[in-house]
């Protein structure tokens, strides 16, 4: 009857194997470690690579959030570029006074004339310097309705954000962002107290929440900090600073020499030179909130007609669809992300090519060591055991130093390319697997030519 080895037995004769496989490695660590290098970068490749995929893809979300869900954005362009493609100048100077540009007017049009349209509100920027206590700070000044903070998902911190009353009386009331309240306020309670801005005191009802905020989402999408920002009623901004629509358009044509134009209320801000004033736009910008995300593109489209007939066929305005064009961006991430992963996977290959190709020529160096196993009694299961274990053992470490290294590329990315990265659990798990795969696939065949040779011939070598 054939002897059957014992499951104890058979752990013990692995382990020994596997132990001599380690043995072999530490006696020749400078070969190892040069054998591993393939994998070391492999894995931090791979991960590194999905980090800057992950990070993109968490920001993409990020600018989502930011601009609101289901917002459009409309805002006035350059009339003297945008106005006239095939009409001669001429004809442009005669159409270009019976557009009154951007007004409170088209965001009630809107309102009134599309059904999917659900909130609304007009936006009016300037740029002052709030004073409190002989302190002075540059701030950006903006006129909204009470619905901007829920349109872009902008949390109150303390007090409460302005009432409709407050709103259509033009009180001169404010919420003030995080940097301001730091600036003027410390850690005293702002709510009740004044800021001055220009000419006119502004009382606090409210601050702004500190949110997160990427410069790619400023440039791209044309969102703002709210740090910065002190956020007043529409009405207080066209009653006490400035209203640009009540600038006669035909006034300011006729001072295009370069003479000065006054506005009412202010400050520092009233005055500038006709040329920089020559705009009709009451409103720096209209934002549009949709019922639902699959009538965002045909709001727009109704939206852009309507607003073209009210200013007599004049493009005087951009019609602009965040989300969509973030969801897109995020298509484009995915696919780049697709790439990068596999380019960098095609580094571990590269790198279990390297790991059999040393492998092979270890077979051949240690032809001796493999006879004189196999005259004192190893299988060839057991040579098989011992060059896939070494193979085995040197992906595995440099797996584990390939996912310090990615770990430690991620970090110095963010750092120096100002590029948000990610490290996700999946991708070292991923990584680490595919290195232990690549060891196991790409060291058969080195053990599998070293459990094949002759032991006679073996010895004689």
């Amino acid at each position: 009857m054939k002897n059957i080895k014992s499951p104890s037995k058979l752990y013990l004769r692995y382990s020994h194997n596997v132990i001599i496989a380690v043995e072999a490695i530490l006696s020749n660590k400078v070969k190892s470690f040069l054998t591993a290098l393939g994998i070391m970068f492999g894995v931090a490749a791979v991960i590194s690579m999905l980090a800057i995929g992950k990070g993109a893809q968490q920001e993409v979300l990020e600018q989502i959030k930011l601009v609101g869900v289901n917002n459009i954005i409309i805002t006035p362009v350059d009339q003297s570029i945008e106005a006239n493609n095939q009409d001669s100048d001429s004809d442009n100077n005669k159409n270009k006074k019976f557009s009154r540009g951007l007004h409170q007017m088209d965001a009630q049009a809107i309102l009134e004339t599309i059904p999917t349209v659900g909130k609304i509100t007009p936006v009016v920027s300037l740029n002052y310097h709030a004073i409190k206590d002989g302190k002075s700070y540059p701030v950006s000044l903006e006129g909204v309705s009470p619905s901007y903070f829920e349109m872009l998902n902008i949390n109150i911190d303390r007090g409460e954000i302005f009432s409709e009353q407050q709103t259509s009386k033009g009180v001169p009331v404010c919420i003030i962002g995080d940097n301001i309240r730091s600036k003027f306020f410390n850690q005293d309670d702002p709510i009740g107290q004044y800021i001055k801005c220009g000419q006119v005191w502004l009382r606090v009802i409210g601050t702004i929440e500190k949110r997160d905020f990427t410069t790619s989402a400023s440039d791209e999408m044309g969102i703002s900090s709210t740090d910065n920002t002190i956020i007043i009623p529409i009405k207080t901004m066209l009653m006490r600073f400035k209203d640009k629509g009540s600038i006669n358009p035909e006034v300011m044509d006729n001072m295009a020499g370069g003479g000065m134009v006054f506005f009412m209320g202010g400050g520092e801000e009233e005055g500038s030179t006709a040329k920089e004033s020559k705009t009709s736009n009451q409103l720096d910008k209209i934002i549009v909130q949709v019922d639902e995300t699959e009538h965002l593109s045909a709001t727009a489209d109704v939206i852009k007609r309507l607003i073209l007939r009210r200013h007599s066929n004049i493009f005087d305005f951009e019609v602009t669809v965040p989300e969509l064009l973030l969801k897109q961006q995020q298509k484009t991430n995915e696919i780049f992300n697709i790439v990068l992963g596999a380019i960098a996977g095609i580094s571990l290959i590269v790198g279990g090519i390297g790991i059999m190709n040393i492998m092979l020529a270890s077979v051949w160096e240690r032809i001796r060591e493999i006879g004189t196993r196999q005259a004192i009694g190893a299988s060839r299961k057991d040579i098989i055991v011992q060059f896939l274990a070494e193979s085995t053992l040197i992906s595995i470490s440099g797996g584990l130093i390939g996912i310090l290294l990615g770990v430690l590329l991620a970090h110095l990315i963010h750092l120096t390319a100002d590029i948000k990265t990610i490290v996700s659990f999946f991708s070292v798990i991923v990584a680490f697997s595919v290195s232990a795969t690549v060891g196991i696939i790409f060291g058969y065949i080195p053990a599998k030519r070293a459990a094949a040779q002759d032991p006679v011939e073996s010895l004689r070598h």
